[in-house]
């Protein structure tokens, strides 16, 4: 019977620690730019460089390299398919494969600031500005379709 008290009153401390230490993980996620479960109220960059840091890299690498490991991350750098605003609007709100999608979770002012970015730097250099209005409009069209 003291056994038995012992571990209700260790298993009662453990809960609590566990509680303590996930009560603000939502908070610090969201502070690195973790966007995986929050609207665009919630992640905070405000440029495409700072979105690409902030969010893409995880997956792209820091210069864009891609990788390969538990699944195939294509490089983004010198990607010929980037020269195509629709190719690169349609994967970054919608996703496919690996890719999830950002339409609920970045504002289409951070979208088009991180499609621009990456259409312009790591070795890309596609003309043709994407706007947070051409986003609005992506998202709208594939919504209806």
């Amino acid at each position: 019977m003291r056994q038995a008290g012992r571990w209700h009153g260790r298993l009662a401390i453990a809960a609590g620690v566990l509680s303590l230490c996930g009560a603000g993980a939502p908070t610090l996620a969201q502070s690195l730019g973790d966007t995986s479960s929050v609207g665009p109220s919630t992640a905070r960059s405000t440029t495409g460089e700072q979105t690409y840091r902030d969010i893409c890299q995880a997956c792209h690498m820091a210069h864009a390299e891609g990788g390969v490991g538990a699944g195939r991350v294509p490089a983004l750098a010198g990607d010929p398919h980037l020269s195509d605003p629709d190719f690169v609007l349609a994967r970054v709100l919608h996703g496919q494969g690996g890719m999830p999608a950002f339409a609920d979770m970045l504002s289409a002012e951070q979208i088009a600031g991180v499609t621009n970015y990456v259409r312009t730097h790591f070795g890309n250099a596609y003309t043709g500005t994407i706007t947070a209005g051409d986003v609005r409009r992506r998202s709208t069209d594939a919504a209806s379709d």
